[in-house]
């Protein structure tokens, strides 16, 4: 995979390790014409600038004019993080067309894969996740993992494969005797009771705001995600934190 190129050059321990637990190479530079000169022939797979707490207002309009900078060469370099502290959120209001998505410094190394594998996915470059993203929810196949919103979740294993199986088929309808063969196997003799109660859990975990998620089908079963679907990128009438 092609690098991504970092601004500024001065990398957080949080970022690095950040990017490297997901896999994905790196190059910091201090400035736009470092990118320039230090890219690699096939070009930059992405670029994530990132605005610190420390140095504040004028830290933001750095990374801004870095990323205004990329759009506006001949081949802008897509997709385009900006990673800022909590604090600085509403600074980024009307300047959307900057970049394409954000991430709080700080977050879980989950939410950082998980909205670069997005983007990556929008734009057709780049490496290839093993992630569910589903508007706020975030599912790493490879290590279990689950985040919402930033928040981990903190599941049981077959809570974690229920969850899995659901929002890998968004807007489907199974009933609770398919749910059981697929995600608890035919060797589970189990009643239907199982699938209703590990759901109960689920949605309490979710969160009262979140747990329609999980739409129960009168009759029939459960379905996830089915109409009240938000893409990560979709606009907002303020940024999340």
């Amino acid at each position: 995979m092609q690098p991504l190129v970092l601004f500024p050059d001065l990398v957080s321990p949080w970022l690095s390790s950040a990017l490297d637990a997901a896999g994905y190479p790196w190059r910091g530079v201090p400035s736009v014409g470092a990118a320039e000169s230090s890219a690699p022939e096939e070009g930059w797979a992405g670029a994530v600038a990132v605005a610190s707490e420390e140095e504040r207002g004028e830290s933001l309009r750095s990374c801004l004019a870095f990323c205004r900078a990329l759009r506006s060469r001949e081949e802008p370099v897509q997709p385009l993080l900006v990673v800022v502290p909590a604090s600085q959120l509403s600074a980024l209001d009307f300047s959307e067309d900057l970049f394409d998505d954000f991430v709080v410094f700080g977050s879980p190394v989950l939410e950082v894969e998980a909205r670069l594998a997005h983007l990556f996915r929008r734009t057709g470059r780049g490496k290839q996740r093993d992630i569910i993203v589903y508007g706020p929810l975030a599912l790493n196949l490879e290590t279990y993992q689950a985040v919402l919103g930033g928040r981990p979740l903190d599941l049981t294993f077959m809570e974690y494969e229920l969850l899995r199986f659901l929002a890998g088929h968004p807007g489907k309808v199974f009933t609770r005797e398919v749910l059981l063969s697929r995600v608890w196997g035919y060797e589970y003799y189990g009643g239907a009771r199982t699938v209703d109660v590990h759901i109960r859990r689920l949605r309490a975990k979710l969160g009262e705001e979140h747990a329609h998620l999980i739409d129960t089908v009168r009759s029939v079963g459960y379905r996830f995600g089915a109409l009240r679907w938000l893409p990560p990128n979709e606009p907002r009438a303020a940024p999340r934190g």
